[in-house]
């Protein structure tokens, strides 16, 4: 059974100030991060490479530099953790939303294929790899920004917000690109027009940095430090997270598999359907896509409040056995080409992911002590976008282009769905636990997972 104790953690304004400016960098990472993904499917895979023998290939060809970004996020959240824990959350999450500002900028300055050759896809992936790492970096300071100051009783609300700020990023995102694709010709949007929505990231960048100057970190996490400050013998990074609590990053991994695989499936490849198979115009995909972030940005919190009622395991559960499903009535729902039909097969998709979503803030920071926190549940969290997130629009575009059938990704989506669900069933309820009891002294022969 979790120890529970008093609750812990800052109240009221307070407490709403940090969960604002947790929000404010998330939004803004996400905001480009999805801009990026877009941009995949409808400009860079015409602009920055060379012409293929079909549309998809182009498209796969920019879902490759897609991955990049994923490949660099372990790294990011490795380097980030390690100093995270060592310095602190807040100083780490202002140096990560600058670096990801200059790279979104970066990548509307580029020339096409067509003016430097190679050199454009290369361009790509260095700032891709860049603000994969920044962005790497970004979710576990801000989640335990929240985390950290919230109280035990309410973490899973409080901590999920920084979640729901993902859906406003892609809101904004969509908002800007739908008034580009509405208010310009193809040409000119494809010509010039894209690259408006990468340059705006600057605005988003300057007031997000602003109102992180204004927060500190948190109690526990200063009590933490002082601590350590008293034994300089105790271990920092990803490697002590490993060695003392490898059930606990396994886990997390597991967790991470098919949520992550979903989302993208949901948010990204479903744009690649809707326009290649159903032939869906990419006006309508957009604002379909708007109302349905607006949906996922009210249910992750409601999500994460459910959490602390029933627990975490539960919500999560039913998360991963919704999403098994998903993919077999999802796209036949999107085959109909009815505006309402494929409105409803994404948000389901959404929904189902938020159940899964919410919960991880809480649930993650709750696996680990103070000290190794940061650095904990960044590698957990991170490595799996590489196999989940990164690949799931490549292997989707694949079997899509091979078996001319949505069968198989749903099979594929159905798998993962397998992985997490055991991931799950390792779990032990956490729910209201005090993470000041997770920082307290243990017998000096208890090395490995000695919380759980």
């Amino acid at each position: 059974m979790p120890h529970h104790s008093a609750p812990e953690g800052s109240r009221g304004p307070a407490l709403r100030r940090i969960v604002y400016a947790s929000m404010a960098g998330t939004i803004v990472e996400w905001y480009e991060f999805f801009l990026y993904a877009t941009m995949a499917t409808l400009v860079f895979g015409k602009l920055f490479f060379p012409p293929g023998d079909s549309e998809l290939d182009g498209i796969l060809a920019a879902f490759v530099t897609y991955a990049v970004g994923f490949a660099a996020r372990p790294l990011g959240g490795l380097v980030f953790g390690h100093f995270g824990d060592r310095y602190g959350r807040k100083s780490l999450l202002q140096v990560s939303l600058v670096l990801v500002g200059v790279a979104t900028f970066g990548m509307g300055c580029i020339p096409s294929f067509d003016a430097i050759g190679y050199a454009a896809p290369v361009l790509l992936v260095v700032l891709r790899f860049v603000q994969g790492f920044a962005v790497g970096g970004e979710w576990g300071g801000a989640v335990l920004l929240v985390a950290e100051h919230s109280p035990d009783e309410r973490r899973g609300f409080w901590s999920s917000w920084p979640q729901a700020a993902v859906p406003v990023g892609n809101i904004l995102a969509t908002s800007v690109l739908l008034l580009l694709t509405s208010t310009l010709s193809d040409e000119a949007f494809l010509s010039w027009g894209w690259r408006v929505a990468f340059w705006l990231s600057a605005v988003i960048v300057l007031i997000g940095y602003y109102v992180r100057t204004h927060v500190t970190d948190a109690p526990v996490f200063q009590a933490a430090q002082a601590e350590a400050a008293q034994h300089s013998a105790e271990q920092y990074g990803v490697f002590e997270a490993v060695r003392r609590y490898p059930r606990s990053v396994a886990t997390a991994m597991g967790l991470r598999f098919a949520e992550n695989l979903m989302y993208y499936l949901v948010v990204t490849f479903s744009i690649t359907y809707l326009k290649v198979v159903v032939e869906t115009g990419t006006d309508r995909i957009l604002r379909l896509l708007l109302l349905a972030h607006t949906l996922h940005f009210l249910a992750i919190p409601l999500a994460g409040a459910l959490t602390d009622r029933v627990g975490r395991r539960p919500v999560y559960a039913a998360g991963v056995l919704l999403s098994a499903g998903w993919g077999f009535i999802a796209f036949p729902m999107m085959d109909t080409a009815h505006e309402g039909i494929i409105l409803a097969a994404i948000v389901i998709g959404l929904l189902v992911h938020a159940l899964m979503y919410a919960g991880q803030p809480a649930l993650m920071a709750e696996m680990f002590p103070t000290r190794i926190r940061y650095s904990g549940i960044s590698l957990g969290y991170q490595v799996t976008s590489i196999a989940a997130g990164s690949l799931a629009p490549i292997i989707a575009v694949a079997l899509l282009e091979r078996y001319d059938s949505s069968t198989p990704i749903a099979l594929y989506l159905a798998s993962a769905s397998a992985v997490t669900f055991i991931a799950v069933l390792s779990l032990r309820e956490t729910r209201g636990i005090s993470l000041a009891a997770l920082d307290r002294p243990v017998d000096a022969h208890q090395h490995k997972e000695t919380h759980v």
